[in-house]
């Protein structure tokens, strides 16, 4: 309702929000195909934050009031007797805080404003052949009234969008008066003037309205629903279905998955419906499938992003032990007889697609990965050695506290078990412990790390406050209050 009186108001010389729905709509297409697929991604708008942007969205409008130009008012008087109302601005303003509300009827926004005064003061002029006059002028309206109702929909793109379902406007009286040149010629015609002002002021009010719902869907339409992450890839987070309203809350889905922009493979699985937690206590919730996690992991495994290759160089000074052929010997007694004294790699990569699982309190990760590793000789080249298949299970915990998300990750299982050898056989039971105590000391080191945590994600004119994590079967759900900035 705010934007739709800025429009009847004129032009704002400042940028600025152009309809209070924006600052909602943008939260939720920023934490926005197919009928019936299932989002991997659920925001919810409580009727607590939409009640924050109607508060935030008043005040910013009340503060750019002195700024409102209003458009001029032209006309004729006993058909020879030309006048024009310039030069309007905004003295003072009685401006009741409108009230919005969701709207399940036709899944929308029905917002209203009563009893808005204005008072506005500029110049008039008048000219009647050769005759031309001019002074100035203070004007009131009182109890303006406008309803408007605000559809929401899905283009076929996935974009959100908006339109005018439904707008009443109503101007309860005007009062003007005159000063200067010859403004006694304007007595006789004043309720004339009023009943004028007063209609022309009823008959932009709706149009208005309209104007700025279009400019809103025009935006819109133009932001992005994916994202490149890096050169490679992009996110893609369309709306999947329609929006759905209910009596307290504004619910949307979101595709939420990650694409390789040279060949868009979809991964054999699909997301798995969730349930959103109702957090009435919060202004916005967001629930995250683990099948996010999981389209990126598909993509990073399809593109031959999770290999590596380790030397003797990366082992971090903590970990006693060194990669190479006299260090291994407890491990594969004949190696450093076969190969004495030289350096050795590593080639680790995933053979299987790392699947995240999300249960309560808990992320579950297992990798499937093998090592091959190579002795280095003298001139550089490298001698394949033994080829080990290295299977774990990891769990992790994630949380925020103090503004801060943390976190946490433990090694539940390490198996090593011998492929192939071109060094002969050996038993892994040593090797496989050797592993687990190296990993120990690396998740120690970092869980230092994560245990310091980041901070939670803002924009520049927002931050997220008061703000929870809790995991669930499948998904991980977050709900928090946001402020303006």
């Amino acid at each position: 309702m705010l934007a739709y009186l800025y429009q009847v108001f004129g032009t704002l010389r400042h940028r600025g929000p152009r309809n209070m729905l924006r600052p909602v709509i943008v939260v939720l297409m920023l934490v926005s195909f197919t009928c019936g697929e299932n989002p991997a991604i659920k925001v919810t708008l409580t009727n607590k934050g939409l009640q924050y942007g109607k508060h935030v969205g008043a005040g910013w409008l009340q503060d750019k009031l002195d700024l409102v130009t209003l458009p001029d008012i032209s006309g004729t008087i006993l058909h020879f007797i030309h006048y024009t109302l310039s030069g309007v601005h905004i003295t003072k303003c009685d401006f009741p805080e409108p009230s919005v509300e969701f709207y399940q009827d036709i899944t929308g926004f029905n917002t209203s404003s009563s009893g808005l005064s204005v008072a506005v003061t500029g110049r008039w002029t008048t000219h009647a052949g050769l005759i031309h006059e001019g002074g100035s002028f203070d004007m009131a309206i009182f109890n303006m009234d406008v309803t408007s109702v605000v559809k929401l929909g899905k283009d076929a793109d996935g974009h959100l969008s908006v339109t005018s379902a439904h707008c009443e406007a109503h101007v309860g009286d005007v009062d003007v008066r005159f000063q200067g040149g010859a403004s006694w010629m304007f007595k006789p015609f004043v309720e004339y003037l009023k009943g004028r002002i007063k209609d022309e002021i009823e008959a932009s009010i709706c149009p208005g309205v309209e104007k700025s719902i279009v400019n809103l869907e025009y935006h819109l339409q133009a932001m992005k629903v994916s994202f490149d992450v890096g050169e490679n890839f992009t996110f893609d987070l369309p709306l999947t279905g329609m929006p759905v309203i209910d009596a307290s809350s504004l619910n949307l889905g979101l595709k939420g998955e990650l694409y390789n922009i040279k060949g868009h493979t979809e991964p054999p699985f699909e997301a798995q419906p969730f349930t959103l937690p109702e957090q009435p206590g919060y202004m916005l919730s967001v629930g995250l499938s683990e099948f996010t996690l999981n389209s990126a992991s598909y993509v990073l495994y399809k593109a031959g992003l999770l290999q590596t290759v380790i030397t003797d160089s990366m082992i971090p000074p903590y970990l006693p032990m060194h990669l190479n052929t006299s260090w291994m010997g407890p491990f594969i007694p004949q190696l450093p007889k076969m190969f004495p004294g030289l350096l050795m790699s590593l080639q680790v990569y995933a053979r299987k697609v790392p699947m995240f699982s999300f249960q309560p309190g808990v992320v579950k990760l297992g990798l499937e990965g093998t090592v091959k590793a190579f002795a280095i000789q003298p001139n550089g080249t490298e001698t394949p050695l033994f080829k080990l298949n290295v299977d774990s299970t990891h769990s992790g915990k994630v949380w925020i506290a103090g503004g801060q998300l943390k976190g946490s990750v433990t090694l539940d299982n390490l198996t090593v078990a011998l492929v192939s050898s071109e060094v002969g056989t050996f038993q892994t039971d040593t090797l496989e412990h050797s592993m687990k105590a190296g990993m120990v000391l690396v998740f120690a080191k970092l869980n230092v790390e994560l245990g310091k945590g980041v901070g939670l994600p803002g924009t520049k004119h927002a931050q997220l406050v008061n703000t929870v994590l809790g995991m669930e079967e499948g998904f991980i759900a977050i709900a928090s209050d946001a402020v303006l900035l």
